[in-house]
Order: structure tokens, then sequence, then C-alpha cells
């Protein structure tokens, strides 16, 4: 009797020295598991903080470059319309007792000044013109339009990152499963911002 409680006792023992082992391996299991999580995590928002920064450069550079090239084109604008002014008052004061090489000089006066206004207005070689400019200053609002549009997108998925960084280590001291689950479920969804920050960042507006 008493050696069958001892092999009991034993059979119990070795069970609960198994199942606490088994125990203790899954917590390691999970520890490893989130700590490569947070390893991700951190890699993900190291490069969302780099698509930050350089859209916000973006932006920065080119709305400086749009801006100048408004102000060219707003000067073309008064240089053009001075030219063409001045044209049209030679052409109304001319005298009409003008001898036959002061009528060339005149002439040659009024078109001088046309063909400057001309070349304000349309200059493709330079691309200096008034219509040139504007182009180029369209152009610059829209890569700064879309630099913006990108800057918000990263910021959205480096707050993901960060607030699944921290729910992540939250679940290391506290044990809590949904933690991880949330952390992996902002960390999906910062993964999502930052594609949208670099392939379309216009595609939707928050």
């Amino acid at each position: 009797m008493e050696v069958m409680e001892t092999q009991e006792q034993i059979h119990e023992a070795a069970h609960g020295h198994h199942g606490g082992e088994s125990h203790g391996e899954h917590e390691a299991g999970n520890k490893k598991f989130v700590a490569i999580m947070i390893s991700l995590l951190a890699c993900l928002l190291a490069l969302i903080e780099t698509g930050v920064n350089a859209s916000q450069t973006s932006q920065i550079a080119h709305n400086i470059e749009a801006s100048d090239l408004w102000a060219f084109y707003q000067a073309k604008t008064i240089r053009k319309t001075t030219m063409e002014t001045a044209a049209e008052m030679m052409e109304a004061i001319k005298p009409a007792n003008l001898s036959a090489e002061q009528e060339t000089v005149w002439k040659k006066r009024i078109n001088d000044w046309r063909t400057t206004a001309q070349r304000y207005e349309s200059e493709p070689e330079k691309k200096e013109g008034r219509k040139e400019l504007r182009e180029r200053a369209i152009a610059a609002q829209n890569i700064r339009d879309r630099a913006a549009a990108a800057h918000h997108m990263f910021e959205y998925g480096a707050a993901s990152v960060q607030i699944a960084i921290v729910m992540a280590s939250a679940s290391v001291v506290t044990g809590m499963m949904m933690l991880v689950w949330g952390a992996g479920a902002l960390g999906v969804l910062g993964v999502v911002f930052g594609l949208l920050g670099w392939f379309a960042p216009t595609l939707i507006h928050l």
C-alpha cells in the first residue's frame, strides 16, 4: 500500500515538474516573439521616419521654388506690359512728317519692343518666358502638395508604429496577449500608411 502511494506521488511530482517546464518554455517563447516584433517595429519606424524627413525637405524646397518662379513670372508680366505699352505709345505719338530714315528707326524701335514683349511671353530655349515659368511653378506646386500629403501619411504611420512598440513592450511586463495583437494590428496600419506615403500619398485624405 505504501509502495503504491509512493509511486503515485512520484508520478504526480514528475507530471507537475514537466508541466512547469512546459509553461516556462511557453512564456519564454512568447517573450522571444515579442522581442522580435519590437525589433521589426523599430526597423519599420526608422524607415518611416526617413520618409517623414525626406517628404518635409521636399515640401519646403519645392514651396520655395514655386514662390521664386511665381515672383519671376510676375516680374516678366510687368516687363511685358511695359514693352507693349511703350510700343503702343510710340505708334500713337508718331509724327506725320518723318523722313524715310526716321520712319525706319521709329518702326525698328516699335518692332524691337514688341519682339521683347513676345520673348517675355514665351522663351522655350531658356524656359524663362511667362508661359514656361507658369508651367514650372505649377509643376513645383504639384510636387510640393504631393510631398505634403506624403508627410501626413508618414506621420500617421510613425505614430501607429510608436504606439505599437509601446503596447508590445507593455505586453512583456503584463503578459497580456491582447496587447501583442493590438501592437501587431497597429504595426500593419503603420505599414499601410508608410506604403501610401511612398506610392500613393494623395489616394486618401485624412
